[in-house]
């Protein structure tokens, strides 16, 4: 009798999952016939192995139904005592916990969270493993259960102190670095482990969402001066702050640090895909691929986010549509996935749709910039002004007034000549923090323009251009000279603007209609370095943050022709601020 049930047992022990598949099913229906053959024990055990076997293989609903089978089975024989005395007399006992964590595997990995949660919960909580309450932590957490969250983490971090995805999932669900750090300081003594303090000191930062310098700061600081320099961990995280912030550029710089240290990583590899694509770097975005691609079925979900933005960018919105829902489908809290879907959607003027996903984004995100602007380009699509303000007000608030936000607010109130006044307050407001934000400059400078006030927003302008020459500053300047009829200052201006970007079209043809040659080698002047807007502009899209200059707009106002995400001539389009 035993013989049987050993050579299953070995089947299993090596692997041989598909094997066990079909022998298992075969055996199990011999016992029904010949109950001699298997003891009960035996039968629990095998129906075990048959689920463990579907789970390794993939068949996730079939190895739910054999764990479902094997726990039924033991509930309705633990009732005999003999049959009780054979579970007991076993060896190697398998037991209810270790079926249960592999049923809620299952379904995880089917999406049915609740159910997930409740096998795991009933589990008797002195029974539970450090792996039942972590995975009881992860799905409290993703369902928005804070109290039970915290609890199973905190469990968590008293057994395993070095468990730092518990430690990070603390302080993400508010609970003060002190406290995290008291549970683990025993770990900061250990010889390597040097680093952890500050490790959590910058992410207690991070998910404070309003400290995204002072966890850049604290990340840079291990990447300078501990042993954790040149992490690809570390980069990730350096990078993902900076993207939180809206410093794309900064980002892209750590992020590719990261990718080259370890082309296979997933953590990160999403953030890195959507910067390369919004600040246009086409040609690194198609290096991410794998060099064995032949479809998406050959790859991870993480690499469908990457082949997605890639279709995208070529222009190809229905396989890049595609390929973000089967992402989305597969994490459904995935942001980069979330923002690509509502993105594509909006370049294929499905904006009803598309806000479903930036508020879906701005649900897991409300901290990002992004989903807010998103919203508010579908509902001005969409001719909603209305629930344009609302969006762009609500970005304020979960923002807490942060410049991008309060520049969003003002460029829509711009559009109503009886609310300039309080646009004109609220960019002065992001003004002083942050006096370096560029587009809520062009913006000031153009309210001071229609006042007629040139004098104020030419001195504003110059001032940006000394610290940090763009050729929009310019254009700006020659637009303002000329309308002051200071011609010469006015050829200065716009040949320093074509210094920077020669292929500037606006800026050629305002030096056309003044009868000058586009000639940048004509320029003499002494500011020659920096990008430009034009004055008449009042359609806003938002890029990043202390470098909107150069780079692509993930979020246009959609009323143009072209791809509404991305500004094919962002320097000069004619129709758009990037901000």
């Amino acid at each position: 009798m035993s013989m049987l049930f050993d050579q299953i047992k070995l089947l299993h022990s090596q692997k041989l999952y598909s094997n066990v598949i079909k022998v298992a099913e075969m055996v199990l229906k011999v016992s029904e016939h010949s109950t001699d053959i298997l003891t009960a024990p035996h039968k629990f055990r095998i129906l075990a192995y048959q689920g463990d076997s579907h789970y390794y293989l993939g068949n996730y609903r079939q190895a739910e139904a054999a764990y479902k089978t094997a726990l039924t089975f033991k509930d309705a024989c633990s009732s005999s005592k003999a049959t009780q005395k054979q579970y007991d007399g076993l060896k190697d006992p398998m037991p209810d916990i270790d079926i249960k964590y592999h049923l809620h595997l299952c379904l995880v990995k089917l999406k049915d969270i609740k159910q997930a949660l409740a096998v795991l919960q009933s589990v008797p909580s002195k029974q539970r493993k450090t792996k039942i309450n972590m995975a009881i932590a992860k799905l409290h957490h993703q369902t928005g259960n804070i109290v039970h969250a915290v609890t199973a983490y905190n469990k968590v971090l008293k057994e395993c102190p070095l468990a730092i995805e518990a430690a990070e999932g603390l302080l993400s669900l508010g609970v003060k670095g002190a406290e995290v750090n008291a549970m683990m300081i025993e770990m900061v003594g250990i010889n390597g482990l040097e680093w952890i303090s500050g490790w959590l000191k910058a992410h207690a930062y991070l998910f404070q969402q309003t400290e995204y310098p002072a966890a850049i700061n604290t990340l840079k600081q291990l990447d300078d001066n501990s042993p954790l320099c040149n992490s690809n961990r570390l980069l990730v995280a350096i990078g993902k702050s900076y993207y939180f912030y809206g410093d794309r550029k900064n980002a892209l710089i750590y992020l590719q640090r990261a990718y080259r240290l370890n082309p296979l990583m997933q953590d990160g590899l999403c953030t890195l895909a959507m910067c390369l694509y919004m600040e246009k770097h086409n040609r690194e975005l198609e290096k991410l691929l794998p060099t064995s691609y032949t479809d998406e079925s050959s790859i991870d979900s993480h690499m469908w986010i990457v082949l997605a933005f890639v279709c995208y960018s070529n222009s190809n919105y229905s396989k890049a549509l595609c390929l973000a829902q089967k992402a989305c489908s597969v994490d459904p809290r995935n942001i980069e996935a979330l923002l690509l879907h509502g993105m594509i959607l909006t370049s294929m003027k499905k904006y009803s749709e598309a806000i479903l996903q930036f508020r879906k984004a701005n649900d897991i995100a409300s901290y990002l910039f992004d989903p807010h602007k998103g919203m508010v380009d579908c509902y001005i699509a969409s001719h909603k002004m209305r629930n344009a303000v609302t969006a762009a007000s609500n970005c304020c608030k979960q923002m807490n007034n942060h410049p991008k936000a309060l520049t969003l607010y003002a460029s829509i109130l711009m559009k109503d000549p009886t609310t300039v006044g309080k646009a004109k307050i609220l960019l002065e407001r992001a003004l002083t923090m942050d006096e370096y934000y560029l587009p809520a400059i062009y913006m000031v400078a153009q309210i001071y323009e229609q006042e007629g006030n040139y004098s104020p927003a030419v001195a504003l302008l110059h001032k940006q251009a000394l610290d940090q020459p763009t050729c929009r500053l310019y254009q700006m300047l020659g637009d303002l000279s000329v309308k002051q009829n200071q011609l010469e200052k006015a050829f200065d201006f716009y040949y320093s603007a074509l210094n920077l970007d020669p292929n500037n079209k606006r800026v050629m043809e305002s030096l056309e209609s003044l009868g000058k040659p586009c000639n940048t080698s004509t320029a003499t002047s002494a500011d020659s370095t920096g990008p430009v807007l034009n004055g008449s502009l009042l359609d806003a899209t938002f890029s990043g943050v202390n470098n909107a200059e150069n780079e692509s707009t993930p979020f246009n106002n959609a009323v143009h022709e072209e791809d509404t995400f991305m500004d094919s001539d962002h320097e000069g389009s004619g129709s758009d601020i990037s901000i």
